[in-house]
């Protein structure tokens, strides 16, 4: 059986380039881009450039350059996406940090007890489990950080405040699944959306900030959820196909329709001028194919960028 597997040289990943129809004119500038971002993470893109889902043959005239201008953008939009999802997750931290702290106190022996969650039996292990998860993070984490060391050497105690530090978005996100009916309404209050709403949307935020911490391919990224639909998908006029929204639903879209409900007015406008001077970037250098090709990818509609001028 032949091994397709093996390991190739610098040229002989250029000679599969182009085999598959992909024109490389510079191949001294192709090797030093091979052996730096590595052939399979860019071979990763090849898709959008394919003459069909059945040819997997490059469109005619398709560049190496042109093939690396797709990588650099996502490189480029995952690093802005990925600065906002921050943002998103320091505040998320600092709201329910707040909320807690001010109702059940701020040492761990106070804020870490089981009443203070949701108390039906249904999510009783749910939030045993989260308990154990966020004091072996206060073990594992607590003299690794500058801030949760202070506390503990000085108090004996680190407030939540400072422990959401070390704690990942995925464990705050499970933190808010388990809290109280009034704690979780109180939340998202600040942010005036709903408290279930609020909780579908925290997964997918982490999802997408573990993926961008590990450069995965983003701009055609697919969640396994899809959001529900809200203004933005109606003002928008977004195209339905059997009474479902086109856009908005499971892809980078609904992302920004997320994000643009809890970031500030401001922080929205910089995401929406950011991701648009990319996009002529790449635009730009795209010859064989369309940019409409890249946002259909990515799930944006047309008049994407009115979202950020639609009122909460």
């Amino acid at each position: 059986m032949r091994d397709n597997k093996r390991f190739k040289t610098l040229d002989e990943q250029i000679e599969i380039f182009r085999y598959k129809g992909l024109v490389v004119n510079d191949e001294e500038y192709a090797r030093g881009v091979i052996l730096r971002e590595n052939y399979f993470f860019i071979n990763g893109y090849r898709h959008l450039f394919m003459k069909s889902s059945n040819n997997k043959m490059y469109i005619e005239g398709t560049t190496f350059e042109e093939l690396y201008s797709l990588f650099l953008f996502d490189r480029s939009f995952r690093n802005i996406i990925f600065k906002y999802l921050l943002v998103i997750e320091n505040n998320t931290k600092s709201i329910i940090s707040y909320q807690l702290s001010k109702k059940y106190g701020y040492k761990e022996n106070d804020y870490l007890k089981a009443k203070n969650f949701d108390t039906s039996p249904q999510k009783a292990r749910q939030v045993n489990d989260l308990i154990k998860k966020m004091k072996r993070q206060v073990r594992i984490n607590g003299n690794q950080h500058s801030a949760t060391r202070h506390y503990i050497t000085n108090y004996g105690y680190i407030p939540l405040w400072v422990l959401v530090k070390v704690l990942s978005f995925g464990i705050v996100s499970e933190l808010y699944s388990v809290l109280k009916k009034e704690d979780r309404v109180a939340i998202c209050d600040y942010y005036g959306i709903d408290s279930d709403t609020y909780a579908s949307y925290l997964p997918i935020l982490a999802n997408y900030r573990n993926l961008c911490a590990h450069e995965d391919i983003l701009f055609c990224n697919r969640t396994q959820r899809s959001i529900d639909d809200t203004i933005y998908h109606r003002i928008l006029n977004i195209d339905k196909t059997n009474d479902e929204y086109v856009y908005g639903k499971n892809d980078l879209f609904a992302l920004i329709i997320i994000m643009r409900q809890l970031l500030s007015h401001n922080e929205v406008k910089d995401l929406i001028i950011e991701i648009e001077k990319v996009l002529e970037n790449l635009e730009f250098n795209l010859k064989t194919v369309p940019i409409g090709k890249v946002l259909n990818e990515m799930g944006f509609p047309p008049n994407w960028k009115e979202i950020v001028d639609i009122e909460r």
